[in-house]
């Protein structure tokens, strides 16, 4: 099945063009390269049911012979016995390649190195490649041919240091003619920013290349495989027989294949840059493809062995952690100090004797805690701003804009773009980062035009262009030929918005429409501005399903349940749910206390029962009147470990699809608000599949029932959505429907997280299966 399903991809062995090659499904070529045969067999029994076409100028067995036949009598018994060991092994496959075996093919015995991974449904792939470089292939052997390099990455001063160690290192060790860094932006376009190369090449350091360069099906790939190698770009596809895996009824999946065929549009590319082979190694932060190191070769066909393309990975994964601690280092210094600021600002607008504009705009202000050119603030009625922006008109214009786009923070680099009617000088704004608040009211820092100059790899207008066919029957597009730099000259840009821009923005919206609850009137405008100032962003993941819903009581009382949900340093995901007894102002006021001060506890690396046990002391020193239950749990999204701790909160179900649902093996200790109480750690593990559903009492409690119907109730309806067959919604909005009641007593709140099925690179399970891991 494909791995993109749903995304417009053409349907697999569609023609392919420059015109339709973003939607190409390259995960499903139909075909591999010819350096290595590729077997796709059945477990457990070892049959073979799938070949590479060129299985008998490699093995000496014809095609026909080879499908359906035991193992044995393709690789021969001895080699098939080393692979059938390895594959009734725990743990993932990969962890052991390659094996080394020795086979009969049409030039006799040779060496091979047997690289194994499994796709769903009992397949086994097997690719067998000539066995070149130093034998016997181990991690030592790897760590030892990079164990240089791996010290200067260490000693290195800075990003370039790092970059340009990374780049000569690869190439000592593959010899490929050209290594270069490639850096993405934003928007995926590249830069090379690092480069070792033969002398007598021409550079492309600093060149940049547009994002259409590599489609976005492909930079997915490379988030999933790791290293692509094209030994020879005028390669010949064997295809395999049969086309359709008989096991699935579709087309091999072979994203994590090593021999895997590549674009022909991606092959055209490269010949037209006068490339032979290439490699490339991706590089990544928090899971995402961050950039790429890009290896050319033009001398001819280049095929670095098994284990010196291992080792140029083992390099890209040591430049990508290092990359992650530098910047975890400079984010933190940036944080603490923004922190700081955050936090002043945040108490001025606690002052209900000084307005809101004069709290944001007074000593530190807005401008120092978010570097911009101006900032304008428009609340309770009055209008202030600081720094050089456009006037007031312009502004609420830009307001009005954020206003329609439906988020709370909005930004641009391009206002000229976002807004091509908007008449100010872009010299004196050209971007905007807005905070949206109740009724109209803004926050909106600008930023003035910043020239820059760009040197692109060839026009990056111009990506095509027309070859006429060698029949002269037709016209296609076929990629540029001409990679010379050009200049482009960026005007109407200003300086990018960085993430960190864009949550210390959230953070301050948060505060302040706090503050403006504090100080509107009426019942129902204080519900309707906590409610949104208080709910989080509950982070997207890329392959768990995390989803939370949140309802007031009837008539719109405030109340004090709460949820939240966000990314660990460590890459975990901390989840919590709690509830505050009472309603109205002081219930809510007591949540965002408690609220702010378990994510405190939370991202300071500590364990749920450590938490709570100071959450605790929090609430007994600091909110002697106040009384809470809760349930903290931190999730490992690459084993599926839960560490959960309850402070007297309703047990989350666990939901498995394969049983009923029951309550999740979690021990509930007292309360908040209980001097001396000790907490108990719990710990399980979801299964693929499985999940956990945390709940407020709200979703199960009814005045004319007993507590139990409405358990029974709600696990009922987990049994329906929770299921395997289950294809339809299962959203914690979409669980609350299946329980809910006209007239609800209490607030209601829901969170459901939920493992996805299958298995995914680099990851293990109890079952000895893998699974996908998340990126916030």
């Amino acid at each position: 099945m494909s791995n993109f399903a749903g995304d417009g991809l053409l349907p697999a062995g569609a023609e392919v063009d420059l015109d339709n090659c973003e939607r190409e499904p390259i995960h499903i070529p139909g075909s591999i390269q010819p350096r290595g045969v590729l077997l796709v067999v059945r477990e457990p029994e070892l049959v073979v049911t799938q070949v590479s076409a060129n299985v008998t100028e490699v093995l000496g067995i014809a095609v026909e012979d080879a499908l359906n036949a035991p193992l044995h009598t393709v690789i021969g018994e001895r080699s098939a016995a080393v692979i059938a060991k390895a594959t009734a092994s725990f743990g993932d496959l990969r962890e052991r390649n390659p094996l080394e075996v020795t086979v009969d093919g049409a030039g006799g015995a040779t060496g091979c190195d047997a690289i194994l991974y499994r796709e769903s449904g009992g397949i086994l792939l097997i690719e067998l490649e000539a066995a070149l470089g130093p034998r016997p292939f181990s991690f030592p052997n790897t760590y030892l041919s990079v164990r240089g390099a791996v010290g200067r990455l260490n000693r290195s001063a800075g990003l370039g240091d790092l970059f340009d160690t990374t780049a000569r290192a690869i190439r000592e060790l593959t010899g490929f003619d050209r290594v270069m860094v490639y850096r993405y932006d934003h928007e995926y376009n590249g830069e090379v920013v690092a480069e070792a190369k033969r002398a007598d090449l021409n550079s492309f350091l600093g060149l940049h290349y547009p994002a259409s360069d590599i489609p976005a099906q492909a930079r997915a790939l490379y988030e999933k495989n790791w290293i692509r190698l094209i030994s020879d770009v005028s390669y010949l596809p064997s295809p395999l027989v049969p086309a359709i895996n008989p096991m699935t009824g579709a087309p091999l999946d072979l994203t994590h294949s090593t021999l895997r065929s590549v674009s022909p549009i991606h092959i055209e590319y490269l010949k037209n840059m006068g490339v032979h082979a290439s490699m490339s190694v991706s590089l990544l932060r928090d899971g995402s493809l961050w950039g790429l190191i890009a290896c050319h070769h033009y001398a001819g066909p280049h095929l670095p062995p098994f284990g010196t393309r291992s080792a140029a990975e083992f390099l890209g994964s040591t430049l990508s952690l290092r990359l992650v601690d530098r910047f975890g280092d400079d984010e933190l210094r940036t944080r603490l100090a923004s922190q700081a600021v955050l936090a002043k600002l945040t108490a001025a607008t606690l002052d209900e004797g000084e307005s809101i504009v004069d709290a944001l705009l007074g000593e530190p202000d807005l401008l120092d805690l978010i570097a911009a050119d101006g900032v304008a603030i428009a609340a309770q009625g009055r209008y202030g701003s600081r720094g050089t922006l456009p006037g007031e008109a312009a502004v609420r214009e830009v307001a009005r804009w954020a206003l329609t786009t439906g988020d709370d923070v909005v930004q641009t680099d391009c206002l000229s773009r976002a807004l091509p009617d908007l008449d100010v000088a872009p010299e004196l704004s050209s971007g905007a980062l807005a905070l949206v608040l109740p009724e109209g009211q803004f926050v909106i820092w600008f930023r003035a035009e910043v020239e820059l100059s760009v040197d692109w790899g060839g026009d990056p207008h111009n990506k095509a262009m027309a070859v006429r066919e060698a029949n002269g029957d037709g016209v296609r597009m076929s990629p540029r030929k001409s990679f010379e730099r050009w200049r482009e000259i960026v005007r109407q840009r200003s300086l990018a918005w960085q993430p960190s821009d864009s949550e210390l923005a959230a953070e301050l919206r948060g505060h302040v429409v706090e503050a403006l609850y504090q100080r509107s009137r009426g019942e129902v405008r204080l519900a309707e501005t906590l409610q949104r100032s208080l709910l989080p962003v509950i982070p997207e993941l890329l392959e768990w399903s995390l989803s939370a819903h949140y309802e007031p009581a009837a008539g719109g009382r405030i109340g004090g349940d709460w949820y939240d949900a966000f990314a660990l340093r460590n890459g975990e995901l901390a989840v919590a749910l709690g509830d505050v007894a009472g309603h109205g102002i002081g219930a809510a006021g007591i949540m965002a206390q408690l609220r702010n001060a378990l994510r405190a506890y939370l991202f300071d690396d500590v364990s749920p029962v450590v938490a709570l046990e100071r959450m605790n002391d929090f609430t007994t020193h600091l909110l002697p009147r106040a009384f809470a239950t809760l349930v903290v749990g931190r999730i490992d999204l690459t084993t599926g470990h839960v560490q959960a701790a309850s402070a007297g909160h309703p047990t989350p179900f666990l939901i498995d699809g394969h049983r009923d649902p029951v309550p999740a093996p979690i021990v509930t200790s007292p309360p908040l608000g209980v001097r001396g109480a000790a907490y108990r750690s719990s710990q399980l593990t979801l299964r693929p599949g499985a999940g956990l559903v945390f709940f407020s009492d709200g979703v199960v409690e009814r005045r004319d029932e007993e507590i139990d119907a409405g358990v029974d109730r709600l696990r009922d309806a987990l049994r329906l959505l929770g299921g395997r067959t289950y294809r339809g919604d299962f959203s914690a909005a979409a669980i609350w429907e299946s329980v809910r009641r006209a007239d609800v007593d209490d607030d209601v709140t829901v969170m459901a997280v939920r493992r996805p099925y299958g298995r995914r690179a680099g990851t293990r399970t109890e079952a000895g299966t893998g699974n996908g891991h998340a990126v916030t």
